[in-house]
């Protein structure tokens, strides 16, 4: 690899490379072998198969603290179905507040909007790196959809307290990249989906969606005016399907990812479950804090540090060399600083949200090693110089 005069390669590189937002990096010292007691070849609805996904909501239990009065169940098609489901069974009860500032917080709303066309919708949105204006939402009378921690644009909401206590509505929670990292305020919290690929580095596919009791008394009291798919369905007759919250699935599961997700909860009982989970989380966040205030060429998205994902952390370049040129150009240089890192293999999967504003992402949850985070930054200087040397021999 070539190099200029003032810009060294560095000497070492991460153990681990891998720094996807997701599917996210394995458990330290996972193997395949941690997978062989899967149930293979065999049905999820014999007994070893209900077991071990009854194992898996229960151990989601115990290290989420979940209330013991909240049911937890497995579902098909990742964080995206659970949301799915929830919206589509329990959505135009009512008024509902749609919370966006990142991508799939405006997906939520183009389902709600074009989708399900509900008519008395009301729209807080804010631009990358802020939130929009808490206080104005209408929690005590309305529904409320929002992500806990955007993945997209590394902003998150700083805890639960803009919710009312005595709400009458539900609130809708996609917590996707914060569960396992983020202290959830579950009384605030109606429903909470997330996908096994985040923040324990499991494999994808399936989603969890936990309800509360007031989740379920709109289940079995509210029936939607449009026709609910067979996967999106937990009611039958009138009553809660409690089956799928006890391990029996509304579609057929990977047992091998199930042993997976199984795998990954007994790995964070051991490193302290939710408590160890976040301090390491929060260590790693640390890392880069501490590299963005030693350079003044990068800086978080995220405007306000209190708002900052301490998972998805976004950072933007803010060199004006960078700064000023047109947008498609500040994307191009953002794609060439991960170009230069992927090819040296000192770290993947950087690179900014495709609809996000040009810089990169770096996933620091809790199955990311602090010492490969410190491997890499020396790599991401060293990128960014050689991309910035790039532009000088453009221009002449």
């Amino acid at each position: 690899m070539e190099t200029s005069m003032a810009n060294t390669i560095p000497a070492a590189r991460p153990r681990v490379p891998n720094f996807s937002s997701g599917p996210c990096a394995k458990r330290p010292g996972w193997t395949l072998k941690a997978l062989s007691d899967a149930p293979l070849g065999r049905s999820h609805r014999a007994k070893i198969g209900k077991d071990k996904l009854k194992l898996a909501i229960d151990l989601t239990r115990e290290v989420l603290q979940v209330p013991a009065d909240y049911r937890i169940g497995i579902v098909p098609a990742s964080d995206t179905g659970a949301m799915e489901m929830a919206m589509w069974s329990m959505l135009g009860a009512r008024g509902v507040d749609m919370l966006a500032w990142e991508s799939f917080g405006s997906g939520w709303i183009t389902d709600v909007v074009k989708q399900l066309k509900l008519q008395d919708v009301r729209l807080f949105e804010a631009p990358y790196g802020e939130l929009p204006n808490l206080k104005k939402v209408d929690s005590k009378n309305r529904d409320v959809v929002f992500t806990w921690n955007g993945t997209t644009s590394g902003v998150r909401v700083a805890d639960a307290s803009w919710i009312a206590d005595d709400r009458e509505g539900l609130t809708i929670c996609d917590a996707t990249s914060a569960a396992f990292a983020q202290r959830l305020d579950w009384p605030k919290l109606d429903v909470v989906t997330f996908s096994w690929q985040k923040v324990l580095g499991g494999e994808g596919a399936h989603g969890m969606i936990i309800l509360s009791p007031r989740a379920v008394e709109r289940l079995v009291t509210y029936k939607p005016a449009w026709p609910l798919p067979k996967v999106f369905r937990m009611t039958s007759g009138g009553k809660l399907s409690e089956g799928i919250f006890v391990g029996e699935t509304i579609n057929t599961p990977s047992m091998l990812c199930v042993e997976d997700y199984i795998d990954a909860l007994e790995w964070a009982k051991k490193v302290g479950g939710l408590d160890g989970l976040v301090k390491k989380v929060e260590g790693n966040a640390r890392v880069l804090a501490k590299f963005v205030r030693e350079n003044d060429w990068i800086d978080f998205l995220a405007v306000k540090p209190k708002t900052r994902s301490n998972t998805s952390v976004c950072l933007k370049f803010t060199d004006p060399a960078v700064t000023a040129l047109p947008a498609d150009q500040q994307a191009a240089f953002a794609k060439q600083v991960v170009s230069i890192i992927e090819k040296a293999g000192a770290g993947y999967d950087l690179g900014h949200y495709r609809d996000a504003p040009p810089g990169l992402r770096i996933w620091c949850g809790a199955t990311v090693q602090s010492r490969d985070l410190k491997a890499l930054l020396p790599w991401i200087t060293y990128a960014f110089n050689e991309a910035k040397a790039s532009l000088g021999k453009k221009a002449a």
